[in-house]
């Protein structure tokens, strides 16, 4: 990433910025999560230009609030071939927030290319979450992040949220993919 690219994205502001429920955030990335197309949506909201973004890992809006068990479970369900819902903070260039509910997907290849089943790429659509959806997840990520933060180890924070998260949907028989579609 270019130095300087974050300068402004490194303060957050608490304000919260939103789009119309109409409207839906797109956007497509390599097998590496670095941006191949952002809609006038994304970068509008995001705050980035388009040259700010193509190229570069789609982690530039990750947000410090956003645990990193979810977004480990979300690249390991994408990775394997599989969607993925799931609301998520994000933080704009100027450092203030926007809550989206993602429907995150893998590309595949077409079959006549010969490689039909062959991950190409990720292609992530985000629409205005509820407002009770969001204080839910607000909460439910707050609480993974406390965990995290009991751990010096990057690697060994993740797992102790990912397993705080398994825990409540275990205490609640429900699946990951029921409870997001409760919020």
């Amino acid at each position: 990433m270019a130095v300087g690219i974050r300068s402004t994205h490194d303060t957050l502001t608490g304000r919260e910025r939103t789009f119309h429920p109409d409207e839906i955030i797109v956007s497509k990335t390599d097998l590496k999560g670095r941006i191949s197309y952002a809609n006038d949506v994304f970068l509008r909201v995001s705050g980035y230009g388009e040259s700010e973004l193509l190229g570069r890992p789609h982690n530039i809006v990750r947000h410090p609030d956003m645990p990193r068990c979810v977004y480990k479970l979300l690249w390991t369900r994408i990775e394997a071939g599989s969607e993925i819902f799931a609301y998520v903070v994000n933080r704009a260039k100027d450092g203030d927030h926007y809550w989206v509910f993602a429907h995150v997907t893998p590309v595949f290849g077409t079959p006549d290319s010969g490689n039909g089943r062959t991950i190409t790429g990720y292609h992530s659509s985000r629409r205005v979450p509820t407002r009770p959806a969001v204080d839910a997840a607000a909460g439910l990520y707050a609480a993974l992040r406390a965990e995290e933060a009991r751990h010096a180890d990057r690697n060994a924070a993740m797992a102790a949220s990912g397993a705080m998260l398994e825990k409540l949907l275990r205490d609640k028989g429900t699946s990951y993919d029921e409870f997001v579609f409760s919020l």
